[in-house]
């Protein structure tokens, strides 16, 4: 069988027209490329944003990388600091303990030292101690001497009334018991050695002259010259208290003669220690 012949005019027509699937295949290739386009730009602007982020992230992190490097600093000068005065602490926290040991050692020193000063002064104390009861001791055994002495002294010296009629103190016979009237104090002692004059001679407070001296029957008369007054004391014996008083004393003057010889009468004025003034006299 044979087909129909075909016009000219109808094989022109299919040579020239495209087919449906190019024109859908060059669509799907538009779009696809219109896609892509846009994925890259999309794309390219993302990732220019991200890097903007990128950039102020990473300023904003040198920023405070700078802030905590500085801070790092100031830290570190600081505890430079404190570790300078934290030795300077320990060097002086050190010297103050040498300090404190050399001043114990010398405390220790002045200590021992005083220890030693307080022993020596104790045992000085107690040696003189010693000694001060030993001058006591011996200054006890001198008073009681010097009381029996003064008993014994007592014991041999007199008394006697006087040519007044008066008690009289204790009587030396001799120079030797004038003496001893003398260490016992109770009254004011002048001892004399006198001759005939014609003129009264002082003795003590008063004066005395002797007219008459008479060795064998060993008596004599003299006068006593006070308050402007001569008193007359005739024919008195060696050994007698011859006695008078005068102004302003309560106790009566004394005087005795232990020794007579042609030219001389030797013998002692007792005066009261209480007499200042002389008194009234009397016979």
């Amino acid at each position: 069988m044979s087909s129909a012949p075909e016009t000219p005019g109808e094989t022109r027509m299919e040579g020239t027209a495209l087919p449906r699937w190019v024109a859908v295949l060059f669509v799907v290739a538009f779009v696809l490329l219109a896609y892509l386009v846009y994925a890259t730009v999309s794309e390219r602007h993302m990732i220019r944003s991200n890097s903007s982020a990128a950039d102020r992230k990473a300023q904003a992190l040198a920023a405070e990388l700078e802030k905590t490097n500085s801070r790092i600093a100031d830290l570190t000068g600081q505890l430079d600091v404190t570790s300078q005065k934290l030795e300077l602490s320990q060097d002086e926290l050190a010297r103050a303990r040498g300090l404190a040991q050399t001043i114990k050692k010398q405390q220790e020193r002045s200590d021992l030292q005083l220890r030693q000063q307080i022993g020596q002064v104790q045992a000085d104390t107690a040696s003189k101690l010693g000694e001060v009861a030993t001058q006591l001791t011996g200054t006890q055994s001198d008073v009681a001497a010097n009381k029996a002495d003064l008993a014994a002294t007592k014991g041999r010296l007199q008394s006697t009334i006087g040519d007044m009629g008066v008690q009289s103190g204790l009587i030396a016979r001799n120079h030797d018991e004038v003496e001893e009237l003398k260490r016992l104090g109770e009254r004011d002692i002048f001892e004399f050695s006198l001759g005939k004059t014609k003129k009264p001679q002082h003795v003590g407070p008063i004066q005395l002259r002797f007219r008459k001296l008479d060795q064998k029957h060993y008596r004599y008369t003299m006068n006593v010259v006070a308050d402007d007054k001569s008193i007359e004391k005739k024919d008195k014996t060696i050994g007698e208290p011859v006695q008078f008083y005068l102004r302003g004393a309560r106790m009566p003057y004394e005087i005795v003669v232990f020794e007579i010889t042609k030219d001389q009468a030797k013998g002692y004025l007792s005066a009261p220690k209480s007499a200042t003034t002389p008194g009234k006299p009397g016979n």
